[in-house]
């Protein structure tokens, strides 16, 4: 049905096909895996082009007509929007602070308000108000159909993101105990999430127009509104795709009961554990949760999908990438780092974040802070150099390459796409079926976003200033932030776009802030969130543009959708958070509870190691860890030699397959991701990114981005179920199906003599 003559020879690796044509006319971004057929005759023709995406997963999924006339600005959709929008963001909040945070994402709402819809186009009035002004308007215009629905997904997107900047709130008040008030939270959030709206509209023309800047995870909603939209046959012997989502989001839902609640050992199934009750060693190797998870799996959606995203929507060479990066930092670059001792290795646990003395006790960080919430020097000397686990420490190393190699590879391998762009944007330049459909519709116009940006920097310079007693974070420091921040936008932008996955910047962020004003940890954090957070929070705007091209919705009103979903979800995540620490004993500290905010721990370690003592006296020359400075230049070089062997052999397809910020930076996430969540994302994002891609195409473009969102939904519905029926009450199962990894002694310290709870000494 949407198979395009031609784009049948392309591999599942690859994303767009260059032909002679082309090679010629770089007036567009092309993406990094540039392949021909082994003939050496080029994959469509122009013609073909203009008919449809050279993307094949888009041309696959993506609809290629449009209706003009569909009304989009509607009464339900600003009801169903703002719904969505408050319910995702107090949910999401509500659950972001307990020990299995669970994220419910945009997609169950965007199922649930099909009936909602269906439901007010059939019973509210089709009377015209102020018939023949120009205030003419109706509460219902007609049947509920798929743009207002995209809308208010938009709206929902908004409530499923994270608002990050709660961090800075959360740590200050619950982890330092220091004063912050409402109101100086509410600005920072608000500033910090409206400042990307500038990013993403500098950099549209780069990331948004441009057919192979198609943004994988697009596809799941896309694939989702159509089959819940879209009339079809059954096939014979078959399903429909409506017909398939329901089966599976049923079988999601009432599944999650055992992960979720009867059986939560299905989370990481650590079966080496199993084999070795005693053994120390063997539980550090096969421990999904607290070691290195070899042969651990978990069967289970949301330990699958919780930190990658879903696997699904990962092209294969993305998850080959990210598989590669894994294998190298757990098998090989930890355990050779660990049992050689390094920096200590042994004294502390082979798996952690957290913050330890040299003798391998927790360290107490409120020890060495002073009355003006600075770092006390002398108290600092008493307590001892401050130590991490080795591979928390290689992990930031990575950080550092995944930075420099994000630059140099979006140089080497799109620098002259870029330059080409930017001298054609005001020119007439060739254009997919996507892009030329949207040009019946008006563009938002640049000012608007550099208006937006401009009074929002100015806003976050008074705020920074007025309250600095509270955010400690000077004016050029935020001058400094949004410098960073549009700097590695549009690289990170790219990377997003063509692979699914995100290299961060919260590293490098918190690098420099630290050398340059060091002892302050509010103004740390607070330089890592408007560096970090507007740089992410315009690539999830750039992202939902790019949404709103394929459904073909005019992007002034998309871009209202998003300004409004933003404000709401900032003051609702913010209530929220503010509600639960006022009134839940012990949050984020009591580690017998289940609100242990283990996201915000992280955080809250950051801020220690960056903000409080500083990177000099960790990765500095006062400090222990200076040697990993080094993984900034092999990062920069890496992506040197893939360019290279692209260039000395340009037959071999797979070379230019490796993308080496993914490969470099896909152990970004942990901590507080563990190995369970990598080995179980690798082995389906191989079954569907290549099995089934490769063997079943047919299967795979009727149900593979279906099927992630029913999956989604399923756990996200049985998750909110469970917490409300028998979470709330604290009603448990007590067996050993509900202990949890069960591997007791992979915490332990293997060094000679040292002593912690509940570990063997070793002698």
């Amino acid at each position: 049905m949407y198979d395009v003559p031609g784009l049948a020879s392309l591999t599942p690796e690859t994303m767009t096909e260059s032909s002679r044509e082309e090679e010629h006319n770089q007036d567009e971004i092309t993406a990094p895996l540039i392949s021909r057929d082994e003939e050496g005759q080029t994959s469509s023709s122009p013609r073909e082009e203009e008919e449809n995406s050279p993307v094949k997963q888009v041309a696959l999924t993506v609809p290629t007509g449009d209706d003009p006339s569909l009304p989009v600005l509607t009464f339900r959709m600003w009801v169903l929007g703002t719904l969505s929008c408050v319910l995702l963001s107090f949910l999401n909040q509500f659950f972001w602070y307990r020990t299995e945070p669970l994220s419910i994402t945009a997609i169950s709402a965007q199922i649930a308000v099909v009936p909602l819809g269906q439901l007010m186009a059939a019973n509210i009035t089709t009377r015209v108000f102020f018939k023949g002004t120009r205030w003419e308007f109706t509460l219902n215009p007609g049947p509920f159909n798929v743009k207002e629905h995209v809308l208010i997904t938009i709206f929902a997107n908004s409530g499923a993101g994270t608002v990050y900047a709660i961090h800075i709130v959360t740590v200050v008040k619950v982890f330092y105990k220091q004063h912050i008030t409402f109101f100086v939270s509410l600005l920072v959030i608000l500033t910090t999430q409206v400042l990307g709206f500038g990013w993403a509209g500098i950099f549209r023309r780069y990331l948004v127009e441009p057919a192979a800047m198609w943004w994988p995870a697009n596809l799941v909603q896309v694939s989702l509104f159509r089959a819940l939209h879209e009339r079809e046959e059954r096939p014979k012997g078959g399903v429909t795709r409506t017909q398939f989502f329901l089966i599976a989001f049923m079988c999601s839902f009432a599944y999650y009961v055992f992960p979720g609640y009867l059986f939560t050992m299905l989370t990481s199934l650590s079966w080496i554990c199993w084999i070795f009750p005693s053994s120390v060693l063997a539980q550090q190797i096969g421990s999904g949760l607290y070691g290195l998870g070899l042969g651990a799996v978990g069967l289970d959606w949301s330990t699958i999908s919780s930190y990658l995203g879903s696997p699904l929507a990962s092209p294969w060479f993305a998850t080959a990438n990210v598989a590669a990066g894994f294998v190298f930092v757990m098998y090989v670059l930890t355990p050779i780092c660990y049992w050689l001792n390094l920096y200590k290795a042994k004294t502390f646990p082979i798996f952690s974040d957290e913050l330890f003395t040299e003798d391998g006790q927790e360290y107490d960080i409120t020890a060495i802070i002073d009355s003006n919430f600075h770092l006390n020097i002398t108290a600092y000397e008493e307590e001892g150099p401050l130590y991490i686990s080795t591979f928390f420490a290689m992990t930031y190393g990575v950080g550092f390459a995944a930075l420099t190699a994000t630059v140099v590879h979006v140089a080497l391998f799109h620098g002259r796409e870029i330059w080409e762009q930017s001298k054609s944007s005001f020119k007439e330049k060739r254009m997919d079926i996507h892009t030329r459909l949207m040009q019946r519709y008006n563009p938002v116009p640049e000012w608007w976003f550099v208006a937006i940006l401009l009074t929002n920097i100015a806003l976050t310079i008074f705020t920074c200033e007025y309250y600095n007693d509270q955010l400690q974070l000077p004016w050029w420091g935020v001058l400094l932030a949004c410098a960073i921040a549009i700097l590695f936008t549009l690289p990170i932008g790219i990377i997003t776009a063509i692979t699914n996955q995100t290299p961060g910047l919260n590293i490098i962020t918190e690098y420099i802030i630290g050398y340059i004003y060091p002892g302050y940890p509010v103004a740390n954090m607070c330089f890592k969130v408007y560096g970090y957070i507007s740089m992410t929070q315009a690539i999830t705007f750039l992202q939902d543009f790019k949404l709103g091209h394929y459904m073909k919705i005019p992007p002034r009103t998309m871009f209202m959708a998003q300004v409004v979903g933003t404000l709401i979800a900032a003051l609702v995540y913010l209530c929220t958070a503010w509600w639960l620490m006022e009134t839940i004993p012990g949050i984020c500290t009591d580690t017998t509870s289940v609100w242990t905010c283990p996201m915000d721990t992280v955080f809250y370690d950051a801020s220690v190691l960056w903000g409080l003592i500083g990177p000099r006296r960790i990765f500095g020359d006062l400090g222990t860890y200076a040697a990993v400075n080094w993984f900034f230049l092999a990062g920069a070089i890496a992506p040197v030699l893939v360019w290279l062997a692209a260039k000395a052999f340009p037959q071999q397809e797979w070379i230019r397959l490796i993308n080496m910020p993914v490969l470099i930076g896909a152990t970004g996430s942990m901590p507080p991701a563990t190995a369970v969540n990598y080995t179980s994302w690798i082995i389906l994002g191989f079954l569907s990114g290549f099995v089934v891609y490769r063997y079943r195409p047919d299967w795979w473009r009727r149900h593979n981005y279906v099927l992630s969102g029913a999956l989604d939904a399923g756990l996200a519905f049985m998750g909110v179920l469970l917490y409300f029926t028998v979470g709330l009450e604290e009603i448990s199962v007590d067996w050993w199906g509900n202990d949890l990894d069960g591997c007791p002694l992979a915490e332990c310290p293997t060094a000679v003599g040292v002593i912690v709870a509940g570990c063997p000494v070793f002698t």
